[in-house]
């Protein structure tokens, strides 16, 4: 185990906030460095709008099984300083341990630990915190001849299992109207900022809590000055929800929508992001798993998306949160926990071994050591 939390400090101290290209570069040769070592070959490096994403495949044909996870992260460069990485009473912290610089580190030592990699791809991306733009082609193009995504991220509370993931769509809802002195003549105006209002209350009115529906309107911004009415304004919304159909209502919705004032004009920025990850796409990956740690697992749904709902979302079987046990994810008190990495690896290892034995007499029954992978 100490090599394996050794490599995850390794990964932990080269930061790599997403915006930074430079930083991601570095990072993706940390990665590179720690695969290339245990795999004993070097990744491909794919570099797509500036951005660093590593990929490695081991035999000739299509894979069969895909690991996927992400080096970058949320904490700004700097952040070392005032969160260090380290190790004590059994929990490593450090900025992006758990989201999810371990999970990458899991990957490459699971992959070690096979014995036949034959049908294996690994592909660790580096744009996932701003929503994968340069890297989502590229996953969905790996996934398409896959039996099985597993995904790395972090685990939910507890150690629990990700079975399912709401749906992502992101909009800007733009307002114009018409600029006036604030003084002399507001009435000629075309006030953005009010429009803009009257379509926050109509887009908070799409959420439907029964269907666990959420329709966020977030960053906002009017006018130009405090004696201006407001020419322009916008609204960023966030739409997340369980299942298809609901996203397709609130797309609708958000696109039909019509100004209050007849002079304003209204349009609409965005769209769907991430379709949701059901049940049907990680049910019999999540038994699969839980046959194999002795019926011990746990499995969750969580309102936050993956790269697993890209995959999901082609109708792949995937299965998420196989990443570390712990907690704090973009927070101050981000943290793993050191006894679960050996136990959350070999589960890795034996589920990636049993999908790619399938339909040989090699696959394994359970987990080398594995008596509570997921419980705390």
């Amino acid at each position: 185990m100490s090599d394996l939390i050794a490599d995850i400090e390794t990964l932990v101290r080269c930061e790599s906030p997403s915006a930074d290209h430079e930083a991601v570069a570095r990072s993706a040769g940390t990665v590179a460095g720690i695969g290339g070592r245990l795999l004993g070959v070097e990744p491909e490096r794919i570099v797509t709008d500036g951005c660093t994403h590593l990929r490695w495949r081991f035999g000739r044909g299509e894979p069969r099984v895909l690991l996927l996870g992400h080096h970058d992260t949320v904490w700004p460069l700097g952040s070392l300083r005032t969160h260090p990485c380290e190790v004590r009473d059994g929990i490593l912290r450090g900025p992006g341990c758990f989201d999810m610089k371990a999970g990458v580190v899991m990957a490459l030592h699971a992959a070690a630990a096979l014995p036949d990699r034959d049908g294996l791809s690994i592909l660790v991306t580096g744009d996932e915190e701003i929503g994968s733009p340069s890297s989502r082609t590229l996953i969905e193009e790996e996934a398409k001849s896959c039996d099985a995504v597993f995904v790395l991220e972090a685990s939910a509370d507890g150690g629990a299992l990700k079975t399912r993931r709401k749906g992502v769509s992101l909009y800007r809802v733009e307002v114009e109207g018409r600029a006036a002195h604030a003084g002399l003549e507001p009435e000629k105006g075309v006030n953005a900022g009010i429009e803009v209002a009257h379509q926050i209350l109509a887009l908070a009115a799409l959420a439907d809590a029964e269907r666990g529906t959420t329709v966020v309107p977030t960053a906002l911004t009017a006018g130009t000055t405090t004696n201006t009415v407001p020419a322009k304004a916008s609204v960023a919304v966030d739409v997340r929800v369980w299942d298809a159909a609901e996203q397709e209502r609130v797309d609708r919705a958000i696109r039909s929508l019509a100004p209050v004032h007849e002079q304003a004009r209204i349009h609409i920025a965005g769209g769907i992001n991430r379709a949701p990850l059901d049940a049907r796409a990680s049910g019999e990956l999540f038994a699969l798993a839980n046959e194999l740690a002795a019926g011990t697992l746990t499995e969750a749904a969580v309102g936050g998306a993956s790269d697993g709902n890209f995959t999901a979302g082609l109708g792949i079987p995937t299965l998420d949160g196989l990443g570390a046990v712990g907690g704090g994810a973009h927070a101050d008190d981000e943290h793993v926990v050191v006894a679960e990495l050996p136990r959350r690896t070999a589960l890795l290892a034996a589920l990636t071994e049993t999908l790619l034995a399938r339909g040989s007499s090699s696959a394994p029954t359970n987990v080398p050591g594995e008596s509570g992978a997921g419980q705390r």
